[in-house]
C-alpha cells in the first residue's frame, strides 16, 4: 500500500468527519455567497480547526474570492485545499549525521511507541540507531522502551529507576561514538507538573551533549496524541514554552475524527508537524506529507 492510501485509510474517521461536512455544505449551494462562507466558517470550527485558524483561513478565502471573481463553488472548494496546505507546508532542513534526537511530551501519548517507529524508519533508510532511555522517572519506561528497540532491531542504553538521565544520555553518545551510530533517539521524562524539573533535566542533557558530542546534529521533537484534538494545542504551546520544539509527532490519527487541529497547531504555535501515526504497525508513523494529508480529507 502507498503512502497516500495509507494516510487516506488511517485517516478514515478524519476524513468522513470532514469530508463529509464540508461536501455537504458545498452540495447545498450553487452560488458563491455570503450564506455559503458563513457555512464553510461554522464547519471548519465543528472540525477542530479552532476559532482562530479558522477566521485566518476564512478571510484569507475571502480575500481570493473578491480578488480573483470566483465564480463557481468548485473553485471556492479547490482554492480553500491551496489554503490549508499551504498552512500545514513545511520543508525540513536536509538531515546531517551523526544526530541526536530528543523525544518530549506527556505520558500516554504514544512517546514510547512512536520512539521504536522512528527508529524503525532510520533502519529502513540504512542508518544505525541506538536508543537511550533517559526517561528515569516513570518506572518501568526502560521496559517498555527495550520491547520497542526489540521490534526495531537496535539496541537501547538504560539503567533503573531513578538513574540521572543526562548520565544515560552521556553512555547513549559514547555508545554511538564506538560502534558508528548515525542517530541517538533519547527519551526524556514525559511529565508536565513541575515545568522547573523538566526544563533543569533537559538543560543538562543538552550541555552534556554539548560538550561530547557538538559535532552532531539535534532535533527535539514533541509527541502529542492526535485524540486530544484542541486539548494537544494547549500541551504544545505547554510544552514550547518550556523547551524548544523543532517539530510534532501526532499518533493515533487512526483513532480520531480530530484532524482539523493539525491545520491549527501550525498556524497558532507556528511548529511543523515532522510525523503522523496511523495505524499500530511498525509501518504506521510515517513522515508528514502536507499535500497528502489535504487530499486525503478533502475530496
Amino acid at each position: 500500500m502507498g503512502f497516500f492510501e495509507k494516510l487516506k485509510n488511517g485517516m478514515a474517521k478524519t476524513r468522513k468527519n470532514i469530508a463529509e461536512k464540508l461536501n455537504a455544505v458545498f452540495a447545498a449551494f450553487v452560488r458563491v455567497d455570503d450564506d455559503l462562507l458563513d457555512e464553510l466558517e461554522e464547519t471548519l470550527i465543528l472540525c477542530d480547526f479552532g476559532v482562530g485558524t479558522t477566521e485566518k483561513i476564512m478571510e484569507r478565502l475571502r480575500q481570493e474570492i473578491k480578488l480573483e471573481r470566483i465564480k463557481e463553488v468548485d473553485d471556492v472548494k479547490e482554492r480553500l485545499k491551496d489554503i490549508m496546505f499551504e498552512l500545514v507546508d513545511f520543508e525540513f532542513p536536509e538531515e546531517t549525521f551523526p544526530k541526536i534526537i530528543l523525544i518530549v511530551g506527556v505520558n500516554g501519548a504514544g512517546k514510547t511507541t512512536s520512539i521504536g517507529k522512528i527508529a524503525h524508519l532510520y533502519k529502513e533508510q540504512g542508518k544505525s540507531v541506538v536508543l537511550a532511555a533517559a526517561d528515569t522517572f516513570r518506572a518501568a519506561a526502560a521496559e517498555q522502551l527495550t520491547i520497542w528497540a526489540d521490534r526495531a532491531g537496535v539496541p537501547i542504553i538504560k539503567y533503573g529507576e531513578g538513574h540521572d538521565p543526562a548520565a544515560v544520555v552521556y553512555d547513549a553518545i559514547d555508545s554511538a561514538k564506538a560502534h558508528g551510530r548515525d542517530v541517538i533517539i533519547c527519551d526524556t521524562a514525559g511529565r508536565m507538573h513541575n515545568k522547573k524539573n523538566l526544563m533543569n533535566e533537559l538543560g543538562k542533557i543538552s550541555r552534556v551533549i554539548d560538550r561530547e558530542y557538538p559535532e552532531a546534529s539535534r532535533e527535539t521533537l514533541l509527541v502529542l496524541d492526535g485524540t486530544a484534538g484542541q486539548n494537544a494545542i494547549f500541551q504544545a504551546r505547554e510544552f514550547s514554552n518550556t523547551v524548544h520544539v523543532d517539530g510534532i509527532v501526532l499518533t493515533k490519527l487512526d483513532g480520531t475524527a480530530k484532524g482539523g487541529f493539525i491545520c491549527a497547531i501550525r498556524e497558532e504555535l507556528g511548529i511543523p508537524v515532522r510525523y503522523i501515526g496511523v495505524g499500530e504497525g511498525m509501518d504506521d508513523l510515517q513522515p508528514f506529507d502536507p499535500r497528502g494529508f489535504v487530499d486525503s480529507i478533502i475530496d
